[in-house]
C-alpha cells in the first residue's frame, strides 16, 4: 500500500518517527522530574499537566481541523512540541530545570496534543481512497503497537547512557522528522456537507453541528460510550492494579515488564489481522473484539503463571488492535468528511477525560475490597457493557462501506440509513 500511496507513505513515516519519540518520552519524563528532585506527586502533576489540555481543547481542536488544512494544524502541533521537547531536553542537559519549569513546557506541550489528534483522524480519508481506509488505519495501529515494544527499550537505553535530557532531545527530533513529511503533503480538498465548518463560522454552532453527527447515528454514540467504559474500568487495571499486584506478588517489574511485552505482540498481531480482513458488518466483530479485550482485568488478577498471562494479554492485544482500527475506519467511512474531526474529538474528549476517574478511584477501592476483587469486579462491570454493544442493531448492521457519496453524505441527510 505505501508503494501506491505515496501521500499516505510521507504521513506514516513521520508519525512512525514520531510516536517512537512518544514511547520514549513516556518512559524518560517522570525520571526527568526525579532528577530535578520532585517527588511521585511531581510527576502524576506532569502527567495532569499534560492530560488537562487535552481536555479543555480537544474540541476546539475539532472544529479547527474542520475549518483549516489539517494537515497543516498537524505542522503547526508538531513544530510547537519539538520547541516543547526541546527547550526541556536543553534545561536537564545544562542542570538548571525545576519541576515547574517542566510543569509549565508539559502544559503547552498538551495543548499542541489537543489540536493534533482530531485533525490526524480527519486526515487518513484526504490522504487515501475510501477502500483503502482499512489498510491505512491498520498500518497506523502497528506503528502505535510496535511502539509498545520497541520505546521502552530504546527509551531505557537512552535515559541510562545519555540521561533523560539526551532522551527527551531525541523525541524532539522525531517531531521535527514528523514535521518535515508533513510539510511535504498536499490532501485533496475536503468533500463539503451541510456540517462544513467555516473560517468565519460561529464556534458553539459548528460544535452543536459536530454533536448532531454524534447523537443522531446510534452506533457512534453507543459505541462511544462502550470505548468510554473500556477507558474508565479496563485500562486502570493495567496502568495501576497490574504494576501493584506484580509488585506485591510476582517478580516486580520484570514480570510486568512480560505481561506489558505480550500485549505490544498481540496488538501487533490485531494490526496485521485489521490489514487483511474483510467483512461485511465489521462493527459487529469490533463490538466482540472490545469483549475480548475487555477481559484484560480477570486475567491480570487470575492467579495463574506470568508466562500464562502474558499469553492470554497477547490475545487480548489482538482484540483491542482489532476494535480500534475498525472504530476509527468506520467513523472515517461513515461520517461526513467536512464534521469528521469535530466528531473525533468528542471521542478523544470522552476517553482521554474519563479515564483519569478510573486511575483515581482504582487505588482507594482496591484498598477496600483488595486488588483481586477489583480485577474481577471490572470485568463484572467491563465485558457486559462491550456485549451491549453488540446488541446494538445499528452496530451489528453497519457496512464496511457507505452506502452513497464521498464521506457519507447520504447518511447525513438520514443518520441511520446505513443500517436499516
Amino acid at each position: 500500500m505505501l508503494r501506491d500511496e505515496p501521500q499516505f507513505a510521507r504521513l506514516f513515516i513521520g508519525q512512525s518517527l514520531s510516536v517512537l519519540g512518544d514511547r520514549v518520552s513516556f518512559i524518560a519524563v517522570p525520571f526527568a522530574v526525579l532528577s530535578v528532585g520532585g517527588s511521585a506527586s511531581d510527576v502524576g502533576l506532569l502527567a495532569a499537566a499534560a492530560l488537562v489540555p487535552m481536555l479543555l481543547f480537544s474540541l476546539v481542536g475539532g472544529v479547527w481541523a474542520d475549518r483549516f488544512p489539517r494537515h497543516r494544524i498537524m505542522l503547526v502541533s508538531d513544530l510547537v512540541r519539538f520547541a516543547v521537547q526541546g527547550l526541556a531536553a536543553v534545561l536537564l542537559l545544562t542542570g538548571v530545570a525545576e519541576v515547574r519549569h517542566l510543569v509549565l513546557l508539559m502544559i503547552v506541550f498538551g495543548t499542541a496534543d489537543a489540536f493534533f489528534m482530531p485533525a490526524s483522524t480527519g486526515l487518513v480519508p484526504l490522504l487515501v481512497g475510501a477502500d483503502r481506509l482499512r489498510e491505512a488505519n491498520a498500518l497506523r495501529g502497528f506503528v502505535q503497537s510496535a511502539g509498545l515494544v520497541a520505546g521502552p527499550a530504546l527509551a531505557g537505553v537512552l535515559v541510562a547512557t545519555a540521561g533523560p535530557g539526551g532522551a527527551l532531545a531525541v523525541d524532539a527530533l522525531t517531531f521535527a522528522a514528523s514535521a518535515a513529511f508533513l510539510a511535504r503533503l498536499t490532501p485533496r480538498d475536503m468533500a463539503p456537507g451541510t456540517a462544513q465548518a467555516t473560517p468565519g463560522g460561529k464556534f458553539l454552532e459548528e460544535l452543536r453541528a459536530g454533536w448532531t453527527q454524534v447523537r443522531s447515528r446510534t452506533w457512534v454514540w453507543s459505541g462511544m460510550a462502550a470505548i468510554s467504559v473500556y477507558h474508565v474500568i479496563v485500562l486502570p487495571s493495567v496502568f495501576v492494579l497490574g504494576p501493584v499486584l506484580a509488585e506485591r506478588e510476582w517478580d516486580g517489574a520484570a514480570s510486568w515488564a512480560i505481561v506489558t511485552v505480550g500485549f505490544g505482540i498481540g496488538s501487533v498481531v490485531g494490526d496485521i489481522c485489521a490489514y487483511r480482513l474483510k467483512v461485511g458488518h465489521p462493527m459487529a466483530l469490533a463490538a466482540a473484539a472490545l469483549a475480548v479485550g475487555s477481559c484484560q482485568a480477570v486475567i491480570i488478577g487470575s492467579g495463574a503463571p506470568v508466562a500464562v498471562i502474558a499469553v492470554l494479554e497477547a490475545v487480548t492485544g489482538v482484540a483491542v488492535s482489532l476494535f480500534f482500527v475498525t472504530w476509527e475506519t468506520a467513523l472515517q467511512t461513515h461520517i461526513p468528511e467536512a464534521a469528521l474531526s469535530r466528531v473525533s474529538s468528542y471521542d478523544y474528549l470522552l476517553s482521554t477525560g474519563l479515564m483519569p476517574l478510573g486511575l483515581a478511584l482504582a487505588g482507594p477501592v482496591s484498598d477496600s475490597l483488595g486488588v483481586r476483587p477489583t480485577l474481577y469486579a471490572m470485568t463484572v462491570v467491563a465485558v457486559p457493557a462491550a456485549l451491549a454493544l453488540l446488541c446494538v442493531p445499528a452496530v451489528r448492521r453497519l457496512p464496511a462501506r457507505a452506502p452513497a457519496t464521498t464521506g457519507g453524505e447520504s447518511a447525513l441527510t438520514d443518520p441511520e440509513a446505513a443500517v436499516a
